[in-house]
């Protein structure tokens, strides 16, 4: 019979290997953590855009609504709904 020899590893080879160990089974999980992560910032980021784009359009909206109430045409029926009188011998040019 022959007698099994017990091979002994040494200190810094378990060290190693536990090192090995966890670095296999760690770097999925963060690589998956890490684009967990990435996806939510993207979603923020095109949530973000749509709200620019929808903030966009309510100030184009109410620029143009600010251009229709300050037309001379508005204005001059403004005018005459209050009772005022239009002069324009009394308005003064400025350069």
């Amino acid at each position: 019979m022959k007698k099994k020899k017990k091979v002994k590893i040494s200190k810094f080879e378990k060290v190693l290997y536990t090192i090995s160990c966890l670095l296999l089974i760690g770097s999925p999980v963060v690589i998956v953590f890490s684009k967990s992560t990435l996806s939510e910032i993207n979603y923020e980021v095109e949530k973000l855009k749509k709200e620019i784009k929808n903030q966009e359009k309510e100030n184009e909206s109410l620029e143009m609504k600010i251009n229709e109430l300050a037309s001379l045409e508005n204005i001059q029926k403004v005018i005459k709904d209050e009772g005022l009188v239009y002069n324009n011998d009394k308005i003064k040019n400025i350069d």
